[in-house]
């Protein structure tokens, strides 16, 4: 047994002992652990943190940097940045009394003390704090901007693609990516980055090599019995076709003919592994197919390119006060596509193709003013190919009837007899519309770099050769003697720099 506490007393105290206080005359005991208890509890709590890295300074040291300091003046205004959904503490170089929030939906605004202020961001937008001292003057104003967390969007951004040097800001509560990508992928794989953290994020990437897509198109019209006559046509030449043995082409297409309508058979065509071009033109050849466009179209990875063949037709459109404008509606054959490389050459091609013409029969007419229809065939559709492959897209048919009547006057007006002198010609057509589409990778041209034309291919034939042999033009090789012996009266293609025959 010990015996009682005496103030002032020097015996030493154990670690487990309290702290005895004395106030005046009256001693108590304070009921706490004296300091080296307290200093041996600490102690004992953080060693299992220690080894995890959780120390209390560190908690101590992240809560101060959480808390800005903000400088009030009169004639400047201060800015701040919250993540949307969380809070941030402000410390103000002067004490106020009260606040007024601009807009209370975008940020909420709560003073803690006369110099501290928590702010808590509600909704991407701005707004602002104005803060008052005890004598209703303005002390100053914060610009507080809420915002996705753009420190994070950078960093998902970096963990998902390496090769980006994109940088993350903010502007008016949206994000705002900067800088270089690799490719076009890794620029729309951070664009879903972004705006996963929030709507409307502005896309100022760009790509260190952009890449460019060139689009091979042709619209071809036929009759839809096109294929059982080439079918036909074939069993019995058996022909051959870009050194493919007659049995073996005639197999892959009389297969794909048959009676099965124009755009069936042009997609076993290109499935059968025979290039479209060779069906085309055998049905061009017997009066059976019509080529409407065959445009190439070059676009950048990621931009829209658009094409139109045609014109456009006046249409009147009533206004105001009784006047009447003129718009202008479009027709012929048109595209537009957007391509997007992605990675090992995969091509994802949004394409929009159409045809249409005019059709005087569905015009409308109003006072002496007729406005013709339009017959549209059009489609859209998404595809992801690879360089060269083809796709074909058909089956857009169109029915036309017509009956003309002729007869002799006057008698074949008669009844029942009138018969016997007038005729009557009923036509009834079917075309298909087949749209076959290959994209290709290309790359721009080397400086002062020749480019081909279909001219370099071929030249116009001497008078011999028109006469004698009724061609119009002959191959290169054959007119500079590569093959066969030249003709007279060809012209010598020069080079500029010197006398070399090309």
């Amino acid at each position: 047994m010990t015996g009682p506490l005496e103030t002032g007393s020097t015996k030493p105290k154990r670690a487990w002992e309290y702290e005895t206080v004395s106030k005046g005359s009256d001693r108590r005991l304070a009921g706490r652990p004296s300091r080296r208890c307290r200093l041996a509890l600490a102690l004992a709590l953080m060693a299992p943190l220690v080894g995890t890295g959780l120390v209390a300074m560190g908690f101590v040291a992240k809560a101060q940097a959480r808390t800005l300091v903000v400088e009030l003046r009169e004639d400047r205004t201060a800015g701040v940045r919250v993540v949307q959904g969380k809070s941030q503490n402000l410390r103000t170089s002067r004490a106020f009394v009260d606040l007024v929030v601009g807009d209370p939906d975008v940020a909420d605004v709560m003073p803690l003390t006369d110099r501290t202020l928590y702010v808590l961001g509600r909704k991407a937008g701005t707004t602002n704090v104005s803060i008052f001292d005890a004598e209703k003057r303005l002390v100053g104003v914060i610009d507080v901007e809420v915002g996705p967390d753009a420190p994070r969007i950078a960093e998902t951004i970096e963990r998902e693609s390496p090769a980006a040097e994109a940088r993350v800001g903010t502007a008016n509560g949206r994000a705002v990516l900067s800088g270089t990508v690799p490719d076009a992928p890794a620029a729309a794989k951070a664009v879903a980055v972004s705006r996963a953290y929030g709507e409307g994020a502005v896309n100022n990437l760009r790509v260190r090599q952009p890449q460019q897509v060139m689009l091979e198109v042709r619209f071809v019209e036929a009759s839809r019995n096109a294929g059982r006559e080439l079918g036909l046509s074939l069993e019995a030449q058996g022909k051959n076709v870009n050194g493919r043995s007659g049995s073996l082409l005639r197999d892959v297409l009389v297969g794909a003919t048959g009676n099965t309508p124009f755009g069936a058979m042009i997609g076993r065509i290109i499935a059968g592994g025979i290039q479209a071009d060779v069906l085309i033109q055998a049905l061009e050849d017997r009066g059976l197919a019509r080529r409407l466009a065959e445009p190439n179209l070059v676009a950048m990875s990621g931009e829209r390119a658009s094409f139109l063949a045609g014109g456009e037709f006046p249409v009147p459109v009533a206004g105001d006060r009784d006047k009447i404008t003129v718009d202008y509606k479009k027709f012929g054959v048109g595209l537009t596509f957007l391509p997007t490389v992605l990675e090992d050459g995969v091509i994802n091609l949004r394409i929009e193709p159409e045809v249409s013409q005019i059709d005087p029969t569905t015009a409308v007419r109003t006072a002496s003013v007729a406005v013709p229809g339009i017959i549209v065939r059009r489609a859209s559709t998404v595809v992801e190919l690879r360089d060269g492959q083809s796709f074909a897209i058909a089956g857009l048919l169109q029915s036309y009837s017509s009956e003309q009547q002729q007869q002799l006057p006057w008698l074949g007006d008669i009844p029942i007899i009138g018969a016997l002198f007038r005729s009557a010609a009923f036509e009834r057509r079917e075309t298909d519309l087949a749209i076959i589409v290959t994209p290709r990778l290309v790359r721009p041209a080397a400086p002062g770099q020749r480019l081909r034309t279909p001219f370099d291919t071929t030249v116009r034939a001497n008078d011999a050769e028109f006469f004698l042999a009724g061609k119009q033009e002959i191959p290169v090789a054959q007119a500079r003697g590569s093959t066969v012996l030249p003709v007279s009266g060809h012209i010598l293609d020069l080079r500029q720099e010197g006398s070399h025959v090309r």
